[in-house]
């Protein structure tokens, strides 16, 4: 069954038209990567597409590569056309976006370079170019100081006209130690409000949802707590293996990659305590109180209630897949983890005693990513057969992707003379209520950074809570190595990872299971 929502016809034909943002010069650096090719050129062609981009806008692309600007547009314009996220590309529509970008070849090491680039938006802004600077770093996390420095040392950072933000993404240092001082070194340069930490999960729609799904709607806030919930599960399985990206893994790891900030961060917008108003301190300052209740973890917690895992060669969909050490870029000897379980305790008045399951992981049999609160069972079988039968949970799942939207288990009776119960799914798919694609995760945050709305990214706080949650766990697996490989390719994980649900008589989602019905619930 479906939910009928919305109710206007006119509204299910398409999202609602996104707000226009404020003039600026967006300065990329890193410009000739994959990130700026895949994400932020796609998303920023989409928004100017839609009319969201102020008339004053250009993009000045820095990189290592030596280009010239039309080169650097050629690449751009590839990009953008092969994007999966980019639905109606035309040659009209590109030029247009064309000319607002520029290409500055450049060391981001050498100091002399900023004042190279102060040079060149001095130069655009007497042209008639916005005072408006936004400043994104997309490159890897090592090399997000020296940028910062340059920009404090050429004055970039503040102005007297226009304002100056910047832009890093994630990982926000390698633990707590490295996140302090991360956050010490760009806040001598930057306020925090013009600092914006991005985390791409949290311009996905449904994660935005999440709360007006909780507190927007009366019938499931009163039951969003301990006394009815038994356990939270949070998945984002991929079947893909580490592609192109062997270095910033290796580096990385999915501890890093994964848990200690887009899971943390699902965990925390479940789990929230209402704020008094949807904006940027009121909802950052309940999700640190979040990860502040989480409970910390000695050696001895560690072994008993995190898994990690690396996966071996294996098979799907009749192919042969390569286990990780056997990646190009990877050391044959590596001890990354490429997956990784938690499970953590919010020792709090609403969750005390609910266990919070987290898991991520590459090279899985499946690929989904869903937030699943499992209810407690009725408690007698008023329904059944026998004394022994009873109706499955009720389960709320909320779908971040594939096919974004919320689904809800609950029990039915089975048609017929016989009093036979069956589990039954209404679901919501924001596809099939809107009549389209939501905006993609890079255009809502990169429209919310030029207007300045800081409410869906990371407050200084809110990164060092979580990094007190992952450093300790860091620690401990730094001290004992894992047997890897000990997962095949295209299995649902290590066999310990069932094992941490199990001990309590609860099950993972079934990976393989269709993401809108679900599996069966585990008996006990």
């Amino acid at each position: 069954m479906s939910f009928v929502v919305p109710t206007d016809p006119v509204e299910r034909l398409s999202f609602p038209p996104l707000p226009q943002a404020d003039p600026c010069v967006l300065v990329i650096f890193g410009a000739s990567g994959d990130l700026t090719q895949r994400k932020l050129v796609p998303a920023l062609y989409d928004l100017a597409c839609v009319g969201c981009m102020n008339p004053r806008f250009e993009v000045i692309g820095v990189g290592r590569t030596s280009l010239s600007s039309e080169q650097f547009r050629d690449r751009m314009r590839q990009a953008v056309a092969s994007s999966k996220d980019v639905d109606n590309f035309s040659d009209p529509a590109w030029q247009s976006f064309a000319e607002r970008l520029h290409y500055l070849p450049g060391d981001i090491n050498d100091l002399s370079f900023f004042s190279k680039l102060a040079g060149q938006l001095d130069q655009m802004q007497r042209a008639g170019s916005s005072p408006n600077h936004l400043f994104y770093a997309s490159t890897p996390a090592a090399q997000a100081l020296p940028i910062i420095e340059g920009l404090g040392a050429s004055g970039l950072a503040r102005q007297q006209q226009g304002w100056s933000r910047i832009v890093l993404e994630k990982p926000f240092g390698r633990d707590l130690a490295s996140a302090r001082e991360l956050n010490r070194a760009v806040l001598e340069v930057f306020e925090e409000e013009a600092l914006f930490r991005i985390d791409h999960y949290l311009g996905k729609e449904t994660v935005q949802n999440i709360l007006v799904f909780r507190f927007g709607n009366s019938v499931f806030e009163p039951v969003w707590n301990r006394n009815y919930v038994e356990y939270v599960e949070i998945t984002a399985a991929e079947t893909i293996g580490v592609e192109h990206r062997a270095a910033f893994y290796e580096e990385t790891g999915a501890l890093r990659d994964m848990l200690a900030n887009h899971l943390l961060q699902l965990l925390a917008l479940t789990a929230m305590e209402p704020p008094v108003a949807f904006d940027a301190d009121s909802v950052r300052e309940q999700k640190v109180q979040v990860f502040r209740s989480i409970r910390p973890m000695d050696a001895g917690e560690v072994a008993q209630r995190t898994v990690r895992g690396q996966y071996g060669p294996g098979k799907a969909g009749g192919k042969t897949l390569p286990g990780y050490r056997e990646e190009p870029g990877v050391n044959p000897a590596s001890n990354t983890e490429t997956y990784t379980a938690v499970e953590l305790y919010l020792d709090n008045w609403r969750w005390a005693g609910v266990p919070f399951y987290l898991r991520a992981g590459k090279r899985l049999s499946g690929h989904v990513t869903e937030i699943r609160v499992h209810f407690k069972r009725t408690p007698q079988a008023l329904f059944a057969r026998t004394p022994n039968e009873r109706i499955d949970r009720n389960v709320i799942a909320l779908r971040i992707q594939p096919n974004e939207g919320i689904s809800i288990a609950f029990g039915a009776k089975r048609p017929g003379a016989q009093m036979q119960t069956v589990t039954v799914n209404a679901d919501f798919s924001y596809a099939r209520a809107f009549g389209g694609d939501a905006p993609a995760a890079y255009e809502t945050l990169l429209l919310d950074v030029m207007r300045g709305d800081a409410t869906l990214f990371t407050r200084r706080d809110e990164v060092e809570a979580e990094w007190r949650i992952i450093t300790p766990l860091q620690e401990a697996w730094s001290e004992s190595p894992a047997p890897f490989p000990n997962y095949p390719a295209g299995t649902s994980g290590p066999e310990d990872a069932d094992r941490l649900l199990l001990r309590h008589g609860h099950r993972w989602r079934d990976l393989t299971a269709d993401p809108i019905q679900g599996p069966q619930e585990e008996e006990s």
